[in-house]
């Protein structure tokens, strides 16, 4: 379920300047403690709200909707004892409650406990800010609409492991309660098998290799994520990787999961120099390597509108049946679009030999 945060962080990216309040909502409200000593109100909200950058803030102030007792203030406003602290929004809080839609599943396995669905590229996983239908969620409400243990709004059961709105494949759904204890216990003790296909720019060196790091969110922008020199920051992150074929300037790789970090893959790669092919979040939409030649750049452009995506697929997955301690493995085939662009890059790679 996202979070207030989570959303207001989101939704701050389309604020425009306003001096009124009218029609404004309440999305956050603080009363400061009695204790509270002289704190610019950019800093006192950014130390309530984890996952809201300072500049975000900063910028819902300058649009008149951070407010001290009903009325706008600037972000070097001090916030004084007992000072009622509020964001106001032009949109109502989002309302969590799931609403079923008739959206085509690929559904690669299912019992009365669980199922496996592939999920396809831009569908994103759960509703939030912006995507508040035509998720994955809603679609399972549909799904499972006749099925009286389920209930689309209740954490108890549902999607066990998300992955990005660009990022396709394989995901677990828990229909019972038992059934998501079992897997998220899997999960959390890095029992289950999961490994990805992606392309990459370059060619890693070496070829075959583990990245082990921290993972924190970018202080400079909360959208991304990135690798910390902080032992005590961020969390444990580890990614194995292999080399399946190369291509000159770009490789096609299977990396193998240990953990599963927010943007795991996608900060690895990028650490290591070797970011995913046309991942816009992590610097991998332009051209990184190879030649400057005209004809190059109108292969890589086209290559771009062939997979208009970061190029990565969750290819597998696999678990031990909550119910029947059998393992269960799937595969998911590589997606049309990342299989074009990977043939395009060999005949690329094949013509320049």
């Amino acid at each position: 379920m996202i979070t207030l945060e989570e959303e207001l962080e989101e939704s701050l990216d389309d604020i425009e300047p306003s001096l009124s309040a009218d029609g404004l909502y309440e999305h956050v409200r603080i009363v400061a403690d009695r204790g509270q000593s002289l704190l610019r109100v950019d800093k006192f909200l950014f130390d309530h709200l984890e996952h809201v950058s300072r500049n975000r803030i900063q910028k819902a102030a300058d649009a008149g909707m951070v407010m001290v007792g009903g009325k706008p203030v600037k972000s070097n406003y001090k916030v004084k004892p007992s000072d009622v602290v509020t964001v106001m929004m032009d949109r109502p809080r989002y309302n969590a409650e799931i609403v079923p839609e008739e959206i085509p599943l690929d559904i690669v396995y299912e019992d009365d406990s669980l199922l496996v669905v592939n999920k396809p590229a831009g569908m994103v996983v759960h509703p939030g800010c912006g995507n508040y239908n035509g998720t994955l969620v809603n679609a399972l409400a549909w799904h499972l609409r006749d099925n009286p243990s389920y209930d689309p709004d209740s954490p108890q059961v549902g999607l066990v492991h998300r992955i990005d709105k660009d990022t396709s494949g394989l995901l677990v759904v828990a229909k019972k309660p038992e059934a998501k204890t079992s897997l998220g216990r899997q999960f959390f003790e890095k029992t289950t098998k999961r490994s990805y296909q992606l392309l990459v720019w370059g060619q890693p060196d070496p070829r075959n290799g583990t990245i082990e790091s921290q993972i924190t969110r970018d202080r400079k922008d909360r959208q991304r994520m990135t690798v910390s020199f902080d032992p005590d920051e961020g969390k444990h992150a580890v990614t194995h990787y292999t080399t399946l074929e190369c291509f000159g300037y770009a490789a096609l790789l299977e990396c193998r999961l240990e953990t599963g970090r927010t943007h795991q893959i996608r900060v690895h790669m990028k650490h290591i120099g070797h970011p995913l092919f046309n991942d816009a979040k992590y610097g991998g939409d332009v051209i990184l390597k190879g030649t400057t030649s005209p004809i190059y750049r109108h292969f890589v452009e086209k290559c771009f509108r062939t997979c208009p995506r970061q190029a990565l697929h969750a290819m597998t997955l696999g678990f031990v049946h909550p119910d029947t301690g059998s393992e269960m493995f799937f595969t998911a085939a590589m997606p049309a679009d990342m299989k074009d662009l990977t043939d395009k890059w060999r005949e690329y790679s094949n013509s320049m030999n």
